[in-house]
């Protein structure tokens, strides 16, 4: 005679096994869907007292905890510093060639290639004229993904026109011998021009499909200002383009009437850093604030980032900028802002493996600040920040992660240098 309790004990059995299989199946299903941060529970929170203790020019509060002097931190794992190469003049974006050499544009109008033994090489010309006053002249620089087959570059500066000047961004083959851009045209200009000589912004990043973001400044002119927020103007904004400095497909706003199909988000001030993000393929924002606001953002499509509607700074004066606000409905917040400002340049992702503690970390070149800046970040939040080479007493205009997974940061003005982060 069958024993019914041992029936039983048998099902029972059986759905702990199923249960288990559907728990993990589970589990893994939320590893696969998660927002790209894959190591975020191993992510280190900052334990040290917050880098910051100069004391804010404004009495504004925060909109979340961590949006700004969060805690400070220290990389633990041993690294150098050292000046890798020098003799440039002012330098002001770095991008890597395919062989792990950098090409780097010099205010005044020209190029140059650093080896990887940081040989300064020659000058490349044959660029388009620039307009090198004020923050003017030969700005960022973009190595086309497919460099190695077609060895075409992109370049954005200040463009001399009829009504003034514009940010704009240029395209040309690098010539066989590397001493001359070829065919240079001039495929994307920031409408309208403007009498000004400040603020163009002007930053160059690629997404995932080929198609060039560019950032564009306000012109830091009362009269100019307002047209951050309006959308029929490319002051103040983000744009995403084609190689060709077409409108990218799916931009927000194509197909509106009266609307700059090229713009990809608005309501910025003077945004001189991008970056995607090596996991999610995010867009990140720097951006230059007055009398404090310098901000991080994580850039969403189509979305207002409220300059100068809201803002965590102030007129140089001291006095309050429009009505003294720091949010408003529609409008997004900074993910990370500054008070004083350590002004933001180029910033990048981290993603190599020589200092695992820095991977997914996003680190910007401050010039005010005169340091590196590093951001841990956890669930698109910051938890930790360091400032790096400090002792260089330099401003700092760009930070890149070469080819060989070190961190190099470029200073700023008359004979500047390279300095190399490594292990």
């Amino acid at each position: 005679m069958k024993n019914p309790f041992l029936k039983k004990q048998n099902v029972f059995v059986y759905l702990s096994v199923l249960f288990l299989a559907l728990t993990q199946l589970s589990c893994n299903n939320d590893d696969n869907n998660n927002n790209g941060d894959d190591d975020d529970d191993d992510v280190p929170v900052g334990t040290l007292p917050p880098v910051e203790t100069k004391p804010a020019n404004s009495t504004y509060v925060a909109a979340f905890k961590g949006q700004t002097r969060i805690a400070g931190i220290k990389t633990e794992t041993a690294y150098t510093s050292k000046v890798f190469a020098e003799g440039l003049a002012s330098p002001w974006g770095m991008d890597n060639l395919p062989d792990g050499r950098i090409i780097v544009t010099q205010k005044a109008g020209t190029m140059r290639i650093v080896t990887q033994a940081g040989t300064v090489g020659g000058t490349i010309t044959g660029i388009p004229a620039v307009n090198s006053n004020g923050q003017g002249g030969l700005l960022d620089v973009a190595v086309d993904p497919d460099f190695a087959t077609n060895r075409m570059i992109y370049w954005s500066f200040s463009f001399n026109g009829t009504a003034g000047t514009a940010t704009a961004v240029a395209k040309g083959k690098l010539s066989a011998d590397e001493t001359k851009i070829e065919n240079a045209v001039v495929i994307y200009k920031a409408i309208p021009e403007f009498n000004s000589t400040l603020h163009y912004g002007s930053r160059l990043a690629w997404d995932k499909q080929g198609n060039l973001f560019v950032s564009t400044g306000e012109r830091s002119d009362i009269a100019s200002r307002p047209l951050a927020q309006k959308l029929d103007a490319a002051l103040g904004k983000i744009v995403r383009i084609t190689k060709n400095g077409e409108p990218a497909a799916g931009n927000p706003f194509i197909g509106q009437t009266g609307v700059l199909p090229e713009i990809y988000s608005y309501g910025h001030r003077n945004p001189q850093g991008l970056a995607v993000h090596p996991v999610t393929g995010e867009l990140w924002e720097a951006e230059h604030g007055p009398l404090g606001g310098d901000e991080i953002n994580r850039i969403a499509i189509g979305k207002n980032y409220g300059w100068p509607t809201i803002t965590y700074g102030l007129e140089y004066s001291g006095a309050k900028i429009g009505d003294g606000i720091t949010t408003k409905s529609g409008m997004e917040q900074p993910v990370y802002y500054w008070d004083p400002v350590v002004s933001p340049s180029g910033i990048t992702f981290y993603s190599g493996n020589l200092i695992p503690e820095w991977k997914n970390n996003l680190f910007a070149a401050a010039l005010s600040g005169q340091h590196v800046v590093r951001l841990v970040l956890k669930d698109n939040v910051v938890v930790a920040e360091e400032r790096l080479l400090t002792a260089a007493n330099s401003r700092f205009r760009d930070v890149l992660e070469g080819k060989d997974g070190a961190l190099y940061a470029v200073t700023d003005g008359a004979n500047a240098k390279i300095y190399k982060i490594a292990k």
